[in-house]
């Protein structure tokens, strides 16, 4: 029985036991590969397994002639080429949800770092200088937490923020889910008011063309001043030029990255990251055991339905 071409990118070390038990002729790689590393390294893949920095572009996927199926071990698929696999009959899957509590948690852990100077406590308490002075921090009881986006991470923040630290919670999504607002005592509101009335703002949306700098001039003019902006989704939904302006006039208090919009040359986000009451962690929010697990697990059953001929659970719609 001929074997199938099965390809991992980005595999962690700690994870190959994982993919070899299962598939154990399968190609690892350990790295990123470009798009002309894919190409000539594996030009008779049949299945790829990818992750969000693997660009599975309209190039690869017309030079990888034997390919059928793809499956990003991610939520979002932004990094893959939907039109020119569905035109050629490949099938695409993500992972939905390998572990959205986490990345909710890490929102906080960002926020409550930031808001609370837990960096600047620790760094004066490792030069052995024991004072509180000068690390006055904001609460986060009563205060307006908007979120953009109310899918399984956004909800995630929701239920923390409301229940947890009993914040008022305004959200804002272009479909509602009226269960949210049951469970946490939450409301939607227009994204007008998101600007207007939120002390803290968490973005959980895909990027899109239409989301893409969704936080921009315009858009931080309307925020309230002194505002906290946390981002954990897509580094381009926010535009840097118009970001480091409002944290240097103070129009921005704080601001919590777990992603840049110049990730893949960070010295063009240098001015951003210098900032003082700027926080960055280099996309480490899904970065947990259990959700790497859950990952993995996913992305596995995905491809042994493939192999068996069924239906896969998590095939994005037209492909």
């Amino acid at each position: 029985m001929k074997k199938t071409n099965i390809v991992f990118l980005e595999v962690e070390p700690e994870d190959i036991f994982d993919v070899k038990k299962n598939f154990p002729e399968a190609h690892i790689e350990t790295k990123v590969l470009n798009e002309e590393e894919i190409i000539k390294k594996y030009p008779d893949a049949e299945i790829l397994c990818v992750f969000i920095y693997s660009k599975i572009s309209k190039k690869v996927i017309d030079n990888l002639s034997k390919l059928k199926c793809i499956v990003t071990r991610s939520v979002g698929y932004d990094h893959i080429d939907l039109k020119t696999a569905q035109k050629k009959g490949i099938r695409v899957c993500n992972v939905p949800d390998y572990g959205s509590h986490v990345i909710a948690e890490h929102v906080f852990a960002l926020l409550l770092s930031s808001i609370r100077c837990i960096r600047e406590g620790d760094e004066r308490v490792e030069k052995c200088y024991f004072d509180f002075h000068g690390l006055r921090g904001k609460s986060l009881k009563g205060k307006t937490l908007g979120i953009i986006g109310t899918g399984k991470i956004g909800r995630n923040v929701a239920r923390i923020a409301s229940l947890g630290f009993l914040m008022d919670v305004i959200m804002y999504d272009v479909h509602l889910d009226p269960e949210i607002t049951r469970e946490y005592h939450c409301k939607y509101v227009k994204l007008e008011e998101i600007w207007k009335k939120s002390d803290i703002i968490s973005l959980h949306i895909p990027l899109l063309e239409s989301t893409k700098h969704i936080v921009n001039n315009k858009t931080i003019q309307k925020m309230k001043n002194g505002v906290v902006l946390i981002n954990t989704a897509r580094g381009e939904l926010i535009e840097t030029k118009a970001l480091v302006k409002a944290l240097k006039s103070g129009k921005i208090s704080h601001v919590a990255l777990d992603v840049l919009e110049h990730e893949h040359n960070i010295k063009e986000s240098n001015e951003l990251i210098q900032i003082p009451n700027v926080i960055t962690t280099p996309h480490i929010a899904f970065y947990a055991d259990e959700s790497m697990k859950k990952m993995y697990s996913e992305a596995i059953q995905s491809i042994q339905a493939f192999l068996k001929g069924q239906e896969c659970s998590h095939q994005i719609q037209g492909t």
